[in-house]
């Protein structure tokens, strides 16, 4: 799998030739190895891209990200077929333990709030408020904690009369975020064989990327900590481009240091490994320091 995210911004054509994907602009041509691509988002309504160039990207387990006119995620490829995937993977996804389901969705929500006090004390907020909601948690969240804490989460991080289901500029960068979070939790569940749809928790008939919903929560408080510390009144490209860019942000997860999305991978293959009963436990240990990314790896076309 590669490591570059490729944002393709403006007016350009997008073919396959050699092992290159190359992308034609009226400032020039760029080849870039097939290999070396992880992501590849297409921040515009002006590109083309040909039907082989789909084909070998899909190959090589490359996601692609499409956006509508407002330059917003809208879509993306899911291959059909990954190499691992077989009846007897897609038996075991149908019959996971309920219990093992219960247990992984428990640390899954304990990781995710304790990162969202964690983000709330790297910016000084007073967390009195929602301090103890962590020994609150039961089996399943059955209490539903997650609920509880988020309502009072965004006000404390962002402002008091914060609204997270709005329009404004900062509610566009976190739903932005959360995209290309799922986009990269999608494209390692498929490539260990198993289906987006069928997940531990969320179980809507109308989101394809249920299981993915629910293996992402322990890092949305990471694009939540990143847009927290912009200060911006508009969702400029360059906010964008920022939020690509926390893929290559170094995190500790589980007590070692690693980018931000190895770590991702990481925890896609261990949740697997445990619902699948390879594995008998499972760790979630997400932690931030307070350093602002400012050297990640992409390219800007």
């Amino acid at each position: 799998m590669g490591w570059r995210s490729v944002i393709i911004t403006q007016h350009a054509k997008l073919s396959y030739a050699s092992r290159m994907m190359t992308v034609q602009t009226r400032d020039g041509i760029n080849q870039i190895p097939l290999d070396d691509i992880s992501l590849l988002l297409i921040a515009t309504t002006q590109a083309v891209i040909t039907s082989a160039l789909i084909s070998h990207l899909a190959a090589h387990e490359v996601k692609v990200v499409f956006s509508d006119s407002m330059h917003e995620p809208i879509c993306e490829t899911v291959g059909y077929y990954p190499n691992n995937r077989d009846i007897d993977l897609l038996t075991t996804q149908t019959n996971w333990s309920i219990q093992r389901q219960e247990i992984l969705w428990t640390k899954i929500i304990f990781s995710k709030i304790k990162n969202q006090l964690n983000v709330l004390s790297l910016y000084k907020k007073d967390i009195t408020d929602i301090g103890t909601e962590l020994e609150r948690i039961e089996i399943n969240d059955f209490t539903n904690r997650e609920a509880t804490v988020a309502r009072k989460y965004f006000p404390l991080l962002f402002d008091t009369k914060f609204v997270r289901r709005n329009n404004s500029p900062i509610n566009a960068a976190l739903n932005y975020g959360y995209s290309i979070l799922l986009s990269t939790v999608n494209q390692e569940v498929v490539t260990n064989g198993y289906l987006t749809y069928i997940g531990i928790h969320h179980h809507s008939e109308n989101n394809s990327f249920n299981l993915s919903s629910d293996l992402m929560e322990p890092f949305r408080p990471v694009i939540d900590y990143w847009v927290a510390g912009q200060r911006f009144v508009e969702f400029t490209p360059d906010i964008k481009y920022g939020l690509v860019e926390l893929l290559s942000l170094e995190i500790k997860f589980n007590g070692r240091k690693m980018l931000f999305k190895n770590a991702i991978i990481e925890h896609v293959r261990n949740s697997l490994k445990f619902l699948s009963g390879e594995k008998d436990y499972v760790e979630i240990e997400v932690e931030l320091t307070n350093e602002v990314p400012n050297n990640a790896i992409n390219d800007n076309v």
